[in-house]
């Protein structure tokens, strides 16, 4: 049901001094950026190997990735995993326990489906699971 890392995101506290790091220092290309109001949040999309940067930067500081930063800092915020099935996984893993944030999967502006596990049943770590459409 796991394929592999879909992308790890980074909470910052502006998207522009991040950018200046990963694109102008690292010479690391952009794939796009964007607000997801739901979020709150503007994302910007670094592709590396086979996977993906996201940072995360807050448009409010009682959003989910604004909280974030004011009680930990910058960093790492989760780790997204594509998946299949993600309707069965999420059933198997409240079967077992786990604790999810998302009873049923949320669906981004792209068509692509996502919910989040909480990360208390995840070692501390906040984990999406991401399918892609179709």
């Amino acid at each position: 049901m796991i394929k592999n890392v879909a992308h790890i995101g980074v909470a910052v506290r502006s998207l522009d001094e991040a950018l200046g790091i990963y694109r102008d220092a690292l010479g690391l290309e952009v794939a796009g950026i964007e607000e997801v109001e739901e979020q709150r949040v503007r994302t910007a999309f670094i592709p590396v190997g086979g996977t993906q940067i996201e940072l995360l930067e807050s448009t409010s500081p009682d959003g989910p990735v604004g909280r974030f930063i004011s009680s930990r800092g910058e960093g790492i915020h989760h780790i997204a995993l594509n998946v299949e099935g993600i309707e069965g996984l999420m059933e198997k893993l409240k079967k077992q326990g786990v604790r999810l944030i998302d009873e049923r999967p949320r669906v981004n502006v792209h068509g692509r489906k996502y919910a989040f596990v909480h990360p208390k049943s995840m070692a501390g770590v906040l984990v999406e699971l991401c399918e892609a459409p179709g």
